[in-house]
């Protein structure tokens, strides 16, 4: 028995000395892995787009401040303004200590921020194709690529839903889509026309005029749009324009006039996509049908 256990002692410490070793091992690195997965970041973000981002991908406690225009989710009404596109307050920005800023390629702030050391990112969303580019960067960059796809994937459904709710009647139609005074349209290449193009309308814009071009409104006259769409700010007095009484989508009140919030939605390339796809469709069915 004495030499049974004389024996048995130093099996058992061969044994389990490597398990010991390994228990070790992964004991240092729990911390650190720990550390990654709950880091902290500071962000602050300068366009309306990104700040959805952030928050569409779980980390909106982690910013600490936006441009003025940011509007969702409400939360981030509280935080701190750093300005916008071309007046970006640079010393409230660097006092804030962000660890990451995301901003915009027509941003003047980037070459600032980065020349005093503040870790700047900066994306150009488009098109559908360069928001889903900016979800799966920006996931990536907060730990969150698994939660980006999914977002992703989850806007091609929301898209495919809405454009399943578009009745026969509307498929095909030709569309003028106002986003701005001069008047500004969102041409056919922009990521507003291929909303509207997943929905099956013609936009009357053509991309070679550029993502959102002023148009001049004998042009529009002349396409006839069979559907106006556009913000209340700058379509309530529209039959004022010269000639555009007498277009037939306006005698037939086939406009969608969109207050702030709902041209927000529509004007933002950010993880609302498929929702700002449902709320046209939604002003679609809502207007009067006629006869083609």
């Amino acid at each position: 028995m004495g030499s049974s256990l004389s024996i048995s002692m130093p099996m058992a410490r061969s044994r389990s000395a490597p398990a010991l070793a390994v228990l070790g091992l992964l004991g240092g690195l729990a911390a650190p892995l720990a550390q990654a997965q709950t880091q902290q970041h500071r962000i602050v973000t300068l366009s309306p787009s990104l700040t959805e981002a952030v928050c569409a991908l779980g980390h909106c406690a982690e910013l600490v401040g936006t441009d003025r225009y940011s509007s969702w989710p409400g939360s981030v009404a509280k935080l701190p303004k750093v300005g916008g596109l071309q007046d970006a307050q640079i010393e409230r920005i660097v006092a804030l200590r962000p660890d990451m800023v995301l901003l915009g390629p027509r941003s003047r702030a980037g070459d600032r921020l980065s020349a005093l050391g503040v870790p700047v990112q900066v994306f150009d969303a488009r098109t559908h194709a360069d928001l889903k580019r900016m979800l799966v960067s920006v996931g990536q960059s907060l730990g969150e690529s698994a939660r980006a796809a999914e977002l992703v994937a989850r806007i091609e459904r929301e898209l495919d839903a809405a454009a399943r709710r578009v009745p026969a009647h509307l498929r095909g139609r030709s569309v003028y889509v106002e986003v701005g005074v001069g008047p500004t349209a969102a041409s056919a290449a922009s990521f507003i026309g291929e909303t509207v193009a997943r929905l099956g309308l013609v936009n009357i814009v053509p991309g070679d005029m550029g993502l959102f071009p002023r148009v001049n409104s004998e042009m529009v006259v002349r396409r006839g749009p069979d559907l106006v769409i556009g913000p209340q700010s700058t379509l309530f007095n529209v039959t004022d324009r010269p000639g555009w009484a007498g277009m037939q989508a306006l005698r037939q009140h086939q406009v969608c006039q969109l207050d702030a919030d709902r041209m927000d939605l529509l004007s933002r390339p950010g993880p609302r996509l498929g929702e700002a796809a449902h709320m046209l469709v939604d002003c679609l069915l809502g207007l009067p049908q006629v006869l083609r």
